[in-house]
């Protein structure tokens, strides 16, 4: 008997949602079967108000392979109420499933005049004298319940951060919340079901931060980006038994209350006085802010990941005592079982040790990083900062006893709960190393928004980071949510002229200054501002929803007509200073510039733009912006030739100006070996190294793939002196650097006014060895049909790679022995995979083997690879290749 079913239920790619509010929600479903080849042909969705579907508000029964992003297209949907849905499928094998398990999603706020809550903040607060920051406030309210509930759901938000708690216990696992948006435009709220919280007699209790909203922020000490006053707004639904319901909201009736958090900060981290009594203050009093901004949670929110445990506790030569986590993280330290607090514990973090061995914390700049407890005689637990994250892998602690033991100290990951989907590992540990140093990057620099880098007084979202990383990020976690969030900020944040800033959420404003440039202010740029194009894009290659090109799709066009009318050439960007190939090493030493003609990078950039939105219109069936983008491109790409392209060569003879013209196809195509083996005599020259910064990092092996130059950019990854990605791994890195030599050869480092250790931009090579090496990569977006093509390779004896699409696993793994190779290739169903087999000997009894086996869908050969396209299924094959 056949297996078919359905799993993985999905709504706006959640696990039964509550608390959302999206007017018109999404589902997605996986399809299980043991058979092969399982392919939708219709489908059944069925929205109901009731578990057992006996009050159906939506029935779609239709003709269609479709099993990810199905829009719902009922009657409007009412806030507060619980919805359930289910899904039944008809296959290509004239198989139909059961009703799958029965999902289920809840509304939010839909319509902010539900808001019965008010903002409340206190009176007056006081100053953290040595950080200048408020401290954060507490507030509470008692009620007493006579009937007993059914139901008990909490919507709460800040100006600031909030901790809430019902009845001593936290309420939900959630962190840094209420998130990081630009608060002039959106704030969003959470929803929590308390109901097994709920007891007779209650207590609903809160402390707020300044956060993000009020805290510093950027490296100038700014402060109160978006206002001076922390606020909270709350309320609870309690639904009774006998049919009636109650709200319990944020109003001057709430108590304030002192509180041990004395001071919180994202940069100079948490103070905590055990010694402070708990008592009441005055009421809170009510403050008139805006609700019209109140948004449900809009992506992942943070929580703690994992908890790791510390690797060494040593002293330094200069006598301090260290905790080493083994792992360059981004969270807190835990204290467990501590002992008895008569002296003040302080833990300060840090990322890197100095040549000596001792403790550093130089490139923090003005980030304090530290966690402060002021004791008493009772023995403490769990000692934890609030309000705050560090980037450390180091911890110097201060006023510790002698008998100071390892055990008593855990490191919290947390970061943008984002669920991992992507596995690469080879036969190579270095390999492995720095596929584990990316996606740790990325798990410490996707903390809400993608920031930069996780320690110094920085933190911020700068769009170009964000944009080089993006289609690494999406291989390794789904981050579609996370990029619909942050995007809506940069939409909020684009200026009138149509240019993207700098950073979003946007705290700068316009105000970087281009010290090598003479002091110049700049307020956007190439790369950084194509973010608003290239990141939209990149994510909807990866998960097929459309909804991330059509919620950017007038931010798209504002921007490229910001280049196109900016200057007297309106197919070149060449009227503004640039950040060009920002770090890149062809320049003079130290230098934060590339040597590459910065209008050089701009057009390119513009030009691959204006392709993809050219491409994201015909995908959303705008024709006529379809051809006009089209047009542009092509009027780009012929000034580029023009312009930049003088007797048969690129005006910048540099590795990034040579990559950038490649990838973006502006070179004619008569010329592409002439350009290709020109990049390739430019890495010779550098004795087969790369010189890249942050625009020409993420192609360079792309470009050396695609024009038969792979044994090349292999070696590039291979490289373990410096400049390569491994060069950090033999310096003990187990995170991305934002410089290339961040710890110099002599074991100095590069200027402390800018050196990350953890900062995922190179980190963009990922996306490449899934594609290359692990064979992975998108032909239909959202991987409904892929292209399964590793390069087999003498410097692996194994690679393994998969990636949880939102159809189910697809996979591919291969090992050789001698010039014999194994391939295993797994493809989810309702999807189909053209697999190539490269270099084959004997390509007759190869296919002959395939026939026999399987059942093809097309089956081709092309000098000596075998190209297949099958649909879902297991596929295994041995074979012998020409050359390894």
């Amino acid at each position: 008997m056949m297996l078919l079913a359905i799993q993985n239920l999905l709504c706006d790619y959640r696990n039964n949602p509550i608390g959302i509010d999206t007017k018109k929600p999404t589902f997605s479903w996986e399809i299980i079967s043991d058979k092969v080849n399982v392919y939708q042909e219709q489908f059944n969705i069925q929205v109901s108000l009731t578990q057992t579907f006996n009050q159906i508000i939506w029935n779609k029964k239709t003709f269609s392979d479709n099993s990810i992003n199905v829009t719902y297209e009922g009657p409007s949907l009412e806030s507060f109420k619980k919805y359930y849905y289910r899904v039944k499928i008809w296959t290509n094998l004239e198989e139909a499933s059961e009703w799958s398990d029965t999902g289920s999603f809840e509304m939010g706020i839909l319509d902010t005049n539900l808001w019965m809550a008010d903002w409340i903040t206190p009176e007056r607060r006081d100053i953290e004298l040595d950080f200048g920051t408020r401290q954060p406030f507490s507030c509470y309210k008692d009620f007493i319940l006579n009937t007993k509930i059914k139901k008990a759901i909490v919507y709460v938000s800040s100006l600031g951060l909030y901790e809430l708690a019902l009845n001593g216990k936290k309420v939900g696992d959630d962190y840094l919340t209420p998130g990081w948006t630009d608060y002039n435009n959106c704030i969003q709220y959470q929803t929590y079901d308390v109901t097994d919280y709920i007891s007779e007699q209650n207590r609903i209790e809160a402390v707020i931060s300044e956060g993000w909203y009020s805290g510093y922020l950027g490296w100038q000490k700014g402060k109160d980006s978006y206002g001076n006053t922390n606020a909270l707004i709350a309320q609870l639904h309690l639904y009774y038994i006998d049919g009636t319901s109650e709200i319990i909201g944020t109003d001057n009736k709430w108590m304030e209350q002192t509180t041990t958090i004395k001071m919180a900060d994202i940069y100079n981290g948490s103070i905590c006085d055990f010694q402070t009594k708990i008592q009441d203050k005055k009421n809170m009093v009510s403050y008139a802010f805006p609700k019209d901004g109140l948004t449900a949670q809009q992506n992942e929110p943070v929580k703690k990941i994992e908890e790791i445990r510390p690797k060494k506790l040593f002293k330094t030569p200069n006598g301090e005592v260290v905790l080493d986590m083994g792992q360059n993280m981004v969270g807190w330290v835990k204290i467990k079982n501590s002992p008895k607090l008569k002296t003040t514990l302080k833990l300060t973090h840090a990322e890197v040790l100095d040549k000596e061995g001792n403790f550093y914390i130089g490139n923090l700049r003005h980030a304090a990083q530290q966690s402060i407890y002021y004791g008493t005689e009772k023995t403490l637990e769990d000692l934890e900062p609030h309000f705050t994250f560090y980037g450390f892998r180091y911890v110097r602690l201060e006023g510790f006893p002698e008998d100071i033991d390892i055990s008593w100290f855990k490191g919290i990951v947390v970061h943008s709960a984002m669920e991992e989907i992507g596995l690469f590992e080879t036969s190579n540990p270095q390999i492995n190393q720095l596929q584990s140093n990316i996606r740790w990057g990325q798990k410490g620099n996707f903390v809400d928004v993608p920031t930069d880098c996780p320690q110094r007084d920085e933190r911020l979202g700068w769009t170009a980071d964000a944009q080089v990383f993006s289609r690494t990020a999406s291989y390794i976690m789904n981050t579609n949510l996370f990029f619909r969030k942050w995007l809506a900020d940069m939409r909020f944040n684009q200026m009138e002229d149509g240019s993207i800033p700098l950073v979003v959420p946007d705290v700068i404003k316009g105000q970087y200054f281009l010290t090598e440039e003479g002091n110049k202010v700049l307020k956007t740029a190439s790369a950084w501002g194509d973010a608003i194009i290239i990141c939209p894009w990149m994510v909807f290659l990866t998960y097929g929803d459309t909804r991330i090109l059509e919620d950017n799709y007038e931010a798209m066009k504002k921007w490229i007509n910001f280049i196109l009318i900016q200057g007297e050439e309106p197919y070149l960007w060449d009227s503004s200073v640039q950040l060009g190939d920002w770090l890149a090493l062809d320049h003079k030493e130290d230098s934060l510039f590339g040597a590459t003609d910065e209008s050089l990078v701009a057009t390119a950039f513009y030009a691959y733009s204006a392709d993809i939105l050219s491409k994201i219109a015909k995908l959303l069936y705008k024709y006529d912006d379809f051809c006009y983008y089209s047009e542009l491109f092509e009027k780009i790409k012929m000034r580029f030739q023009e312009v930049f392209i003088q007797n048969g060569e690129l005006v910048s003879q540099t590795q990034t100006a040579h990559i950038l013209a490649l990838y973006f196809e502006l070179v004619p195509e008569q010329s592409k070996v002439q350009f290709s083996n020109t990049l390739v005599e430019l890495i010779q020259k550098k004795n087969n190294h790369l010189d890249t910064g942050f625009v020409g990092t993420p192609y360079i092996c792309h470009v050396l793939s695609e024009n038969n130059c792979h044994e090349l950019a292999l070696k590039l990854l291979h490289n373990n002196d410096y400049p390569s990605w491994l060069y950090q791994i033999e310096r003990g890195a187990t995170t991305m650097w934002e410089h290339w030599d961040g710890i110099k050869e002599d074991g100095t480092f590069w200027s402390d006014s800018m050196n990350s250790f953890n900062h995922y931009s190179y980190g963009a090579v990922g996306d490449w060895m899934y594609k290359y090496i692990g064979g992975i990569s998108i032909d239909e977006a959202g991987f409904k049909k892929s292209r399964i093509a590793p390069v087999i390779s003498k410097d692996f004896s194994y690679v393994k790679s998969s990636i949880k699409t939102m159809y189910g696993l697809l996979g591919c793994s291969w090992k050789t022995n001698g010039n014999q190779v194994s391939m295993e290739v797994q493809v989810p169903h309702n999807t189909s995979s053209t697999i190539r087999i490269k270099s084959v000997e004997n390509t007759d009894s190869v296919i002959s083997v395939i026939r026999s086996n399987y059942e093809v869908m097309d089956l081709s050969v092309q000098e000596d690879d075998i190209y297949i396209t099958v649909g879902s299924g297991l596929y295994r094959f041995e074979y012998t290749i020409n050359k390894l």
